[in-house]
């Protein structure tokens, strides 16, 4: 895996919808998985725990990702309110998918990093409401192991199905409402970093 070049790299920060002491991250799933989550509060069964599981802060890029809503076995979109202390924890211990001679000395010190860690971390190009690459980068936060373990049990405050939002935010955009659907965006707003993480994850100011 090659360094990203300098001249390529878009600005990296958290945005997110937060408050004093939770944050809502995204994922979608098939109907039998988001509907039991839903109701339980938590992710059960048919939810595989033992694969590594994607959240996503940026809801425009979950869009982009489930192609609102659309893609096979991403026809639910979830948005799920979690603790900000679980969120830092994951970022805390958190590997980049790519080496960035940024944050690591050396190839050897990436790699050793991330057979450690239990989470892993992808910046890529954020999306406008037209779903058109912005020039930004939106974080992805891969869990495994442990971080899901704790992201189910102890971190989740509460789950809602926002795929009608999703599908009517998009009917908005495709009759071309796009003042409507602008506002009933989620309004997302950089997320403070301690420094310690923000240098982890190679996140810019």
């Amino acid at each position: 895996m090659r360094p990203e070049p300098a001249a390529e790299r878009q600005t990296r920060r958290v945005r997110a919808v937060y408050e004093e002491s939770s944050i809502t991250v995204y994922q979608a799933y098939p109907q039998e998985i988001a509907q039991r989550a839903v109701k339980a509060g938590t992710f059960v069964a048919p939810f595989k725990k033992e694969r590594m599981t994607w959240i996503k802060p940026s809801f425009l890029w979950m869009m982009y990702r489930s192609g609102w809503a659309t893609k096979p076995n991403q026809e639910h979109v979830l948005a799920v309110e979690i603790t900000r202390a679980g969120f830092e924890w994951a970022l805390d211990r958190s590997s980049l998918s790519h080496f960035d001679r940024r944050v690591h000395p050396d190839k050897d010190a990436w790699l050793t990093e991330i057979k450690r860690s239990p989470v892993r971390i992808q910046w890529d190009p954020d999306r406008s409401l037209s779903l058109d690459p912005l020039p930004r980068r939106a974080i992805q936060i891969g869990l495994s192991g442990e971080a899901v373990e704790l992201y189910m049990n102890d971190w989740i405050i509460g789950i809602e199905d926002v795929t009608d939002l999703a599908r009517s935010i998009h009917h908005d955009i495709h009759n071309g409402n796009v003042s409507e659907a602008t506002r009933r965006t989620p309004a997302e707003r950089y997320y403070p970093l301690p420094e310690r993480i923000r240098q982890r994850i190679g996140a810019d100011g």
